[in-house]
């Protein structure tokens, strides 16, 4: 088959929106578990629809795919901190042991094991390993709780430690407040969201917890410099540029230049 005929053959074949993919590298290079243990959960893999058929062999078709997603989120990983030989030997192992699967539930398996010990790297690369346990705690337990409206008493209890001390902890080692730690955190999901999905503005504030709308778009636009409305204007159209944080409050840079 020449590439003519191929894409006369395919041409009502649509893949997925790129967004997407963004959006689910960005999830696993900036440790998510939660977010890539519900992809995992639901098969994401396994779900041929808009990905592309590599090879008419089932179970090639997803050895192949495998390689894709482990090269690119490699890469990802490395620029995001992760140690460049700890990257590519994580990267060497997981595809050397597709020669050893046999089915495409072996295949599923190594891709999950895989994304998720990149995913976990990434966790630890991007928190503090010198910050004290309450801080580390804390950090873990905003992690959880983002969407929820979370208080210094919250923190306070789950760490068990006063709130005095947790706030001044907090503020020493991080150089900023528990509140305004956990409202940045909010805006970053903020902004994946204005940018990959189709909720509205007044819906994202709900699923933040914020007070109101007004209180998220003056929040947000203190962080991001801009209202989340013409954030999403121009931001909609942003392709391989979400994963590197820039000093001028854009949070993404080029990826792919």
């Amino acid at each position: 088959m020449n590439l003519s005929n191929y894409y006369e053959s395919t041409e009502n074949e649509m893949h997925r929106d790129i967004k997407e993919e963004i959006l689910f590298f960005h999830k696993a290079a900036n440790g998510d578990i939660p977010a890539i243990r519900k992809n995992i959960a639901e098969h994401r893999f396994r779900d041929s629809s808009g990905v592309g058929i590599l090879s008419v062999d089932p179970i090639l078709n997803l050895k192949y795919h495998m390689v894709i997603t482990t090269g690119i989120l490699t890469r990802i990983c490395i620029q995001q901190g992760l140690e460049p030989e700890k990257a590519f030997r994580l990267s060497d192992f997981f595809i050397r042991k597709l020669d050893h699967a046999k089915t495409e539930d072996d295949v599923e398996l190594i891709h999950d094991e895989m994304l998720l010990e990149f995913t976990g790297h990434m966790r630890l690369v991007l928190r503090d390993k010198h910050l004290s346990r309450c801080v580390n705690m804390s950090l873990d337990y905003i992690y959880a709780h983002l969407c929820e409206r979370i208080t210094l008493k919250d923190l306070a209890d789950h760490t068990k430690v006063s709130t005095s001390f947790l706030s001044r902890t907090f503020s020493a080692e991080l150089g900023m407040s528990i509140s305004d730690y956990i409202r940045e955190k909010k805006i970053e999901m903020a902004q994946d969201l204005l940018v990959n999905s189709d909720m509205s503005i007044l819906d994202i504030s709900c699923y933040l917890s914020f007070s109101s709308q007004s209180h998220f778009i003056q929040s947000f636009k203190l962080i991001v410099g801009t209202t989340p409305k013409k954030y999403r204007s121009e931001h909609r159209g942003l392709n391989w540029s979400v994963f590197r944080k820039t000093e001028d409050h854009d949070p993404y840079s080029v990826f792919l230049e």
